[in-house]
């Protein structure tokens, strides 16, 4: 069974289930300046865990993209990538624990095929200071489902990850840990979560590949475990019930309305079903790694670390351009460059003939463009900014090598008499590692395109460690030398959930509008960011605005609020969308083939707005208590001019 597959399965399964099929949002997630990019498969479901209505309803199932620059550096082993997919189902105040255990399990075992005896599950332990109890409900559940398979499920306390360690699986097939492993918040651990924030325990699932796999440093057979870092065992689901909310006190109470929010990883079940641990050679990424061999005339067993970085690393970048981020030096953008350039490296290590980038990323587009058919349109543009990218940092890398090569060999070399005169003497091998300086590093940067990551891989293959305070120093100099600085950069999205910038980011649509109604339809956003105190909004105009304009703009926003009116949902494909000229819209890339359109309509009928968005907004425009007032206009970059503004 092929991932295409069990992705189609899970899809189909979830369905006949009743949840409707909701389209992968785009890898940048939208209306959110915490994260760059969208890691997991819960984010752009939030809005609608903290309460706002979907317009499909309360039972919803998709496999949503995802890419964690965290793990760049951990890609070489058998199981991290930066690039995946997490199959997921939510129930919104529907369905709870009882039918998400089982529907999961019935879809792992009846459904992919897997044995129910490699199967083994963990639970909340409770935390008794905050009066959470143990998930028992869960407990009960897991022993009656496997009990249907024949199998004798006894529950085992275990506590943290190194306790498991000490007291080992004790014969258990359910396991309790504290809320370190078995508890989701946004914050972390239920000690961590801020005053309104919600959360709950959760339940995760996890495959054994047998004792045979096991590479932990301290694992024994002894002192097996599922929630450790063995290598046995493989977390393949996680059903999270959000059912709790903290209280200003510290304290927690039950939600009016529970939430299941269930992630599996794709490829984490498909290597489950081939009974193989290494997910590079489950066939979603077996493609490119038989592609690297017919270029490289090498084999995968004996290139790991190679093979699957740059697998990985190309795997990203075109899900990354094909979602419209291009490689560059800010943002996301940096780290398209960064994942192509460190591939780069990579290749030449296994001698693969310059140019065929191009190729491998070929070989990952016929893998998914069935389901992602975005990449197979954009196929040309996704293939030539790889294969330029490549072309780019080739120009520089081989003069930058040279570079550092002279800087390691002034540092490595130690002086010595002969004759009463200091000469160099190469022989002699460094007693300790020594350090590349900061001013060495912001020059590789400036002038040879290296990023500081790959400065720092070369220097450790080479004995050396680079003073990266130093050079981030330099890094935030450089920054607001050049205007592109922390304080100058646009951090984009929602500050929060709060009622306040609820209420502020309806208004943003209402301002636009009004822009364009006043200064033409040129205009489009270019930047958003919103907190509980102010608006602050980007858009392309190329003159500064006259100050009467700004009042009519202001005059529009408030006479929309004043006559009030329901704001409106309408999912339709993008398609469909586009071809609408009523229907505003900027960044039509990041979008997903199916958008969620917004319609702001006065009591008398009369559209105010009608925008693509991802939420949240007021329900009714009534609920904009205050007076949308600007406070401040000014130019942002060449063309693009900004507005301030508040409700008093």
């Amino acid at each position: 069974m092929s991932g295409n597959e069990i992705r189609e399965k899970y899809l189909a399964f979830m369905e006949k289930n009743g949840h409707a099929i909701v389209p992968s949002s785009a890898l940048v997630p939208e209306n959110d300046p915490t994260t760059l990019f969208t890691g997991s498969g819960m984010q752009p479901l939030i809005p609608y865990l903290m309460g706002e209505k979907h317009p499909k309803g309360v039972r919803l199932t998709d496999s949503q993209k995802c890419f964690r620059a965290n793990d760049i550096e951990e890609v070489g082993d058998n199981r991290h990538t930066t690039f995946f997919e997490m199959l997921g189902n939510w129930s919104l105040g529907d369905y709870f624990k009882k039918e998400q255990l089982r529907w999961f399990f019935t879809f792992l075992v009846d459904e992919v095929g897997l044995d129910p005896a490699k199967i083994y599950v963990t639970v909340f332990a409770g935390d008794e200071a905050l009066g959470i109890p143990r998930d028992h409900e869960a407990v009960s559940i897991w022993k009656e489902l496997f009990a249907e398979r024949g199998i004798e499920a006894k529950d085992v306390f275990i506590g943290s990850e190194e306790d498991g360690y000490q007291v080992g699986m004790q014969g258990g097939r359910i396991f309790y840990y504290d809320a370190a492993k078995n508890w989701w918040s946004r914050s972390g651990k239920p000690v961590n979560m801020p005053a309104g924030e919600i959360g709950g325990p959760d339940s995760e699932v996890f495959y054994d590949f047998g004792p045979e796999h096991a590479t932990h440093p301290v694992y024994s057979k002894q002192a097996a475990h599922p929630n450790s870092d063995s290598g046995q065992f493989l977390e393949i689901g996680n059903s999270v019930f959000i059912e709790y909310i903290k209280q200003e006190d510290g304290s927690f109470s039950k939600l009016p309305q529970r939430n299941v929010d269930f992630g599996g990883g794709l490829e984490r079940i498909a290597a489950a079903k081939v009974g193989q641990p290494d997910m590079f050679k489950v066939d979603l990424l077996q493609n490119v790694v038989t592609q690297i061999e017919n270029l490289s005339g090498l084999h995968y067993e004996d290139n790991l670390v190679a093979f699957r970085v740059i697998t990985d690393h190309i795997r990203g970048a075109v899900f990354l351009i094909g979602d419209g981020i291009m490689p560059g030096n800010t943002d996301q953008d940096y780290f398209v460059r960064r994942l192509l350039r460190r591939a780069v490296r990579y290749a030449d290590k296994l001698a693969i003939p310059a140019g065929k980038f191009a190729l491998l990323a070929e070989s990952v587009i016929t893998t998914y463009s069935a389901h992602y058919p975005t990449l197979l349109t954009k196929k040309a543009e996704i293939t030539e900014a790889i294969a330029r990218e490549e072309e780019q940092f080739r120009k520089t890398l081989e003069a930058g090598l040279k570079q550092f090569n002279k800087i390691s060999l002034q540092i490595h070399v130690v002086s010595k008499e002969v004759d009463g005169k200091k000469v160099i003497d190469k022989s002699v091998a460094p007693v300790a590692k020594k350090a590349l300086s900061a001013q060495n590093a912001f020059d590789l940067y400036t002038t040879y395109g290296f990023p500081i990551e790959l400065t720092e891989e070369i220097a450790a293959e080479q004995g050396l460690v680079v003073e990266r305070a130093g050079f981030d120093a330099l890094m935030e100099q450089h920054k607001a030398t050049s205007r592109t600085g922390a304080e100058q950069k646009f951090k984009g999205g929602l500050a929060d959930s709060s009622e306040l910038v609820i209420e502020l980011h309806t208004a943003t649509h209402l301002m636009l509008a009004g822009l364009q109604k006043e200064l033409g339809t040129h205009i489009h956003q270019a930047g958003s960011n919103i907190t509980g105190e102010r608006l602050r909004y980007d858009f392309t105009h190329p003159e500064k605005i006259e100050k009467a304009n700004l009042e009519r703009v202001e005059m529009y926003v408030n006479d929309a609020i004043k006559a009030g009116g329901e704001v409106t949902i309408e999912i339709m494909s993008k398609e469909k969308a586009q071809a609408d000229s009523t229907i505003e819209a900027s960044f039509w890339d990041r979008y997903p083939d199916e958008v969620k359109v917004y319609t702001m309509k006065g009591s008398d009928g009369a559209i105010y707005s009608r925008e693509l968005c991802g939420g949240p907004h007021v329900q009714n425009l009534h609920d904009i208590r205050k007076t949308f007032k600007i406070i401040k206009e000014e130019s942002s970059s060449a063309g693009v001019r900004r507005i301030k503004a508040i409700l008093e």
